[in-house]
């Protein structure tokens, strides 16, 4: 028995050594194949492929000497030193493609994709009949498709994505040219016209992307399994196809921002594999079938901005173990009806928009059993009630908007454990009582939006515990009391609308140098058209889908910068401070009863709009106010101000701004005062519900752009990350 064991342990011993010696011979033959010489043919061929594009980076500065392994983007064939693969990604090269590319002829995979390649896509690219995958995407490439690129009959993936230059029709030939072809990508190009019938029938089809394009005619079938369609932001009509053929396959499909009419089809349930259903931005109607109900796979189902109405279905999808809905969007229809029970049965529910619709009753007190929920939509409806208590259940929430129904009631103190809260907008209600004290336990708050409620009391300085806040708004409601010292102190703050409240006493002369956007450091201002579009505060919100991880939420907020205490009973002269605010773009401080001169507003190189009417200022206008160029809009009127105001002065461009002030001479174009410039009409009794001058209070009101970054979902296909556009209100 010891003999056997003896011999067994020397024959194991000897095994391991063998082992080792041919693992040592393998690696040695793998360090030899990685250190292949270039063919010289294909180095030449390179080298003038470099000579023709600009490297500002010198990310190619390594395409010297003979070894293949060192040239960047480079892969070769072991044994002959063929170049089969380039791969230059996102390396800032610009410029065009020498046609000596085209002289690697076994070259199978071609990906210049993320730079700055300007020309047409060369001709001799058909002479690579070698290649499987040609990526081209995020460039300038310009122009139509040659007619050569149908030798490639390898060729299995074709992206061409992102070069707005690049359309045309699609050429018939796309549909029949490669057997072998699973992916094609034409998204965000300019290609018009119909999609070639050859695509329809094309088995080896699995990916096809044609979002973004100019693309008509009647909503086509496909006749192949596909895993992924986007056919989003085109112009196809007709009605929803059943996609049949896909059935066990698609698992993505979408037909957003098209003309797609009818109603939805409840044979689209019976697609098995879907798990991202989005049809916002079209034209559909009707009411939606009680047997429309998805498989526990969806993942995200978007119906928004059409014309659905009815009840919202009562049941969206199988809830098992393993459902997973993450995002439910049916915002901007004509749904009717309370909000469904069953929708708190989707536990693993992240973002919820039901905003822009016709629902009423109570919001579901088991709302709070969607614990996973980060963002809720429930605004513009006729919802009422008290706010549930139980949303405290949803402990990750980031953003909770109700505003725009009939809620009443208080805000209840125990909100505060919504500790993670960045949004909360209850505007547009009839929500009474104070401010609770234990509002400020939600520190990570930056949006708050009180306005156009019954809420009264005096401002707490518990509110500087929201260090984040970038906009407050606590206008038209009855608060009270004088402004506080640390009113100004916010770091992060961009919009201030405190107005139509009776606040009094003074303006507070505090420290205006903490904002950072009030004094222009790091603030971006909009386009001015973007201005106008905003200023009824519509805002776009992205939705990126990346995995199934969690939802993760990062916006950017691009807000007017301002300030409007209007409507208030505040008295007194106007601190200095406040006018050397060069980042402010809006001050509104009207229908006050301030007094004294207007402080030297030369620092305000930011400000469009000036409102300080119905006052009693006194002493001579600023000269430096023409100076001011992005000023667009400028009231004074009603007021105490006196002196001569030179026509050179440029103030004809704010026609009425000095109205309701007799000791002013406004120089007329012979020379003496112009009277018609200064019609005497009755100062407005000040507790009038009205909002005077070219500024109204309606412009001070939140205009942002708001663009989440959700990474929610996660999709059971290739490209990982689609967007699409929900609008709200904030």
């Amino acid at each position: 028995m010891g003999k056997k064991w003896v011999s067994a342990y020397f024959t194991c011993k000897a095994l391991k050594l063998c082992v080792v010696v041919v693992l040592f011979m393998v690696l040695q033959f793998s360090v030899v194949s990685e250190c292949v010489d270039l063919d010289p043919e294909d180095k030449s061929s390179l080298l003038l492929f470099k000579s023709r594009f600009g490297d500002p980076g010198k990310s190619l500065s390594s395409w010297v000497g003979l070894d293949c392994s060192n040239w960047t983007g480079i892969t070769c064939e072991n044994q002959t030193g063929r170049v089969v693969s380039i791969n230059l990604t996102n390396m800032n090269l610009s410029g065009q493609i020498h046609p000596n590319l085209c002289k690697l002829s076994f070259l199978e995979e071609l990906v210049l994709s993320q730079n700055n390649f300007t020309c047409p896509i060369p001709s001799c690219f058909g002479n690579l009949q070698s290649l499987k995958t040609l990526n081209l995407s995020y460039n300038g490439f310009y122009g139509v498709l040659p007619d050569t690129l149908m030798k490639l009959t390898q060729l299995k993936e074709l992206v061409l994505n992102g070069n707005k230059g690049l359309g045309g029709p699609i050429p018939l030939w796309v549909g029949n040219f490669s057997t072998k072809l699973e992916k094609l990508d034409l998204g965000f190009d300019s290609f018009r016209g119909e999609i070639p019938e050859g695509l329809l029938y094309l088995e080896s089809l699995k990916h096809l992307d044609l979002q973004n394009n100019f693309l008509s005619s009647s909503l086509p079938d496909f006749h192949q399994a596909l895993s992924f369609l986007n056919l989003g932001s085109n112009q196809f009509s007709g009605t929803m196809p059943c996609f049949s053929a896909s059935a066990q396959s698609l698992s993505f499909l979408s037909l957003a921002s098209n003309a797609v009419v009818g109603g939805v089809p409840t044979c689209i349930a019976s697609l098995e594999a879907l798990t991202h259903l989005n049809v916002s931005f079209n034209q559909l109607t009707y009411k939606i079938p009680p047997r429309l109900v998805f498989s526990e796979k969806l993942l995200v189902l978007d119906l928004s901005n059409n014309d659905l109405s009815g009840p919202l279905p009562s049941k969206i999808a199988v809830t098992t173990e393993k459902s997973g809905l993450l995002l439910l969007d049916l915002s901007h229809n004509r749904f009717s009806s309370q909000i469904p029970l069953k929708i708190t049965e989707l536990k693993s529910l992240q973002a919820l928009f039901l905003s822009h619709n016709l629902l009423s009753g109570e919001i579901p007190a088991r709302i709070g059993n969607l614990t996973y929920l980060q963002v809720i939509d429930l605004s513009h409806n006729s919802l009422s009630g008290s706010i549930p208590l139980n949303f405290i259940g949803c402990f990750q929430l980031l953003a909770l908007k109700l505003n725009d129904n009939n809620l009443s009631g208080e805000i209840q103190p125990e909100l505060d454990a919504l500790n993670s809260l960045k949004i909360l907008d209850i505007s547009n209600n009839k929500i009474s009582g104070e401010i609770p004290l234990t509002l400020a336990g939600c520190k990570s708050l930056e949006i708050v939006d009180f306005s156009s409620n019954n809420l009264y009391g005096t401002l707490s300085d518990a509110i500087t515990k929201w260090t984040n806040l970038r906009y407050l708004s606590l206008a038209k409601n009855r608060f009270n009391g004088s402004l506080p010292s640390w009113l100004f102190t916010f770091e992060a703050i961009e919009m201030m609308d405190l107005s139509g409240n009776k606040f009094s006493g003074f303006l507070p002369d505090g420290n205006f140098n903490i904002s950072s956007s009030f004094n222009n450091r790091g603030i971006a201002t909009m386009p001015r058209e973007e201005e106008v579009l905003l200023r009824n505060g519509d805002t776009k919100v992205s939705i990126f889908v990346v995995d199934s991880s969690g939802l993760r939420i990062n916006y950017v907020l691009f807000s007017v910068v301002g300030i409007d205490i209007s409507n208030n009973l505040l008295h007194g002269a106007i601190p200095g401070g406040l006018f050397g605010l060069k980042g402010l773009e809006y001050l509104n401080l009207s229908y006050n009863f301030l007094n004294g001169q207007v402080p030297s507003l030369e620092k305000m190189k930011s400000l469009k709009a000036l409102d300080l009417s119905h006052n009693s200022l006194s002493g001579h206008i600023p000269g430096n106010i023409s100076s001011l160029q992005d000023l667009t809009s400028l009231n004074l009127s009603y007021n105490s101000f006196s002196g001569f105001i030179p026509k050179k002065q440029g103030f004809s461009r704010f026609p009425g701004a000095f109205a309701g002030n007799p000791g002013l001479c406004v120089e007329s174009s012979s020379g003496g005062c112009d009277s018609e410039n200064l019609p005497v009409v009755p100062r407005k009794a000040f507790d009038e519900e009205t909002v005077g001058g070219p500024i109204s209070v309606w412009v001070f009101c939140l205009s942002t752009f708001v663009s989440f970054y959700f990474g929610v979902v996660a999709l059971f296909c290739s490209v990982r990350a689609r967007n699409y556009i929900l609008q709200t209100k904030v």
